[in-house]
């Protein structure tokens, strides 16, 4: 093969890896938990893997940058595990347990824990690049927004730090911990927190350029589509907010008394939702209307996700369900070995979940 041609090849390869990477919390910086490519179905456990002595946690989302996994988890472990066969390839200990997702971008991963120290590792081996002193714990995943590394924590703060670790600015939201991770679009970030309403922030200078009210505290992630941000509220209700506008369009109320704390996964048509009543949600993106919800035997609090036709939503009930997207109907049913309280990553055709005994699972297609 020619040179050039031989080029090209790998410059698709790569292009065809990346996209189909899942390095943030809801896998871009939208935060809309969908992913572009498809999953096999029925889905087949690959391999599953034991933090700890399984006595703690996993609490976040699992990241994917290439062939590996990156897991935090509540035994004070950042692990990287092989995407093929789970195998263990390094392991970082933080002083005090980890909480929430990581991400990864340029071959670094940055992640914080419940003591508010931040760090920066290599990806390859990870080796400690610099560590960030926060004032409270960190409470939200990682969001990257070019050079900038963003992240909420207990202080009542949404945090920015530039790639050597450097404290660029410090966005104060009362109340309580920031803990939905911020999404982010063109130069401005998108948070909210325990002020009931939702801060638009200039990435540039960390002033707030807009505060929309959205009538409830959020410990989840807005996820934005075309210029409207999907937010689940702890009062019981999923809101729709026209950013231009500065205006609530719609409210879902489930009527139920039991509050969100999943982030919401957003398709072209649809908002996917999941309570703490047991109850995956699929509403009508333009107007919020109730197209079906389907019951699971536990609660809901890890955010569910959304590959080609079908939902996938982790219950405190120990299972993986896998829903139809168009109808709500049940597709497939997995046992795992616990509850699931974090929420779930797509990456290369494979779905990737933590349990409350610490296990790491992959499944797909063998």
């Amino acid at each position: 093969m020619k040179p050039f041609r031989l080029a090209m090849l790998f410059s698709l390869v790569a292009v065809a890896l990346h996209a189909a990477d899942w390095p943030t919390f809801r896998g871009n910086a939208a935060q809309d938990g969908t992913s572009p490519n498809d999953l096999p179905h029925p889905l087949t456990q690959l391999w599953q893997f034991q933090t700890g002595k399984g006595e703690d946690s996993i609490d976040a989302a699992p990241v994917v940058v290439g062939r590996t996994v990156f897991v935090a988890a509540q035994d004070s472990h950042l692990y990287a595990l092989d995407l093929e066969n789970g195998a263990e390839i390094w392991r970082f200990k933080a002083p005090a347990p980890l909480k929430t997702s990581p991400a990864v971008h340029d071959d670094r991963v940055y992640f914080g824990d419940v003591d508010g120290n931040f760090f920066c590792v290599e990806a390859a081996g990870g080796k400690e690049v610099w560590k960030f002193k926060a004032d409270g714990e960190v409470a939200s995943g990682t969001a990257l927004a070019g050079d900038r590394i963003l992240f909420g924590c207990g202080d009542e703060s949404l945090y920015c730090l530039d790639r050597q670790g450097r404290k660029l600015w410090q966005f104060q939201v009362p109340g309580g911990p920031v803990l939905g991770t911020p999404s982010v679009f063109m130069k401005q970030t998108f948070v909210s927190g325990c002020d009931s309403a939702v801060h638009v922030v200039e990435l540039d200078t960390g002033k707030e350029s807009k505060a929309i009210e959205i009538g409830g505290q959020t410990g989840a992630a807005p996820a934005l589509r075309d210029g409207k941000l999907y937010l689940a509220t702890m009062s019981n209700t999923v809101v729709a907010v026209d950013l231009e506008k500065a205006e609530v369009l719609w409210a879902f109320d489930s009527g139920r008394g039991q509050p969100f704390y999943a982030s919401c996964a957003v398709t072209d048509r649809f908002v996917i939702a999941a309570s703490r009543d047991k109850r995956v949600y699929c509403l009508d993106r333009a107007t919020g209307k109730r197209l079906w919800d389907f019951v699971t035997g536990g609660r809901i609090e890890g955010s569910p996700v959304v590959a080609g036709s079908r939902v996938y939503a982790g219950s405190m009930d120990g299972h993986l369900y896998v829903i139809d997207l168009e109808k709500g109907a049940e597709l497939q049913r997995v046992k795992l070995d616990g509850p699931v309280t974090g929420s779930l990553a797509i990456a290369h055709r494979r779905l990737l979940l933590g349990t409350q005994n610490g296990t790491v699972y992959c499944f797909g297609s063998k």
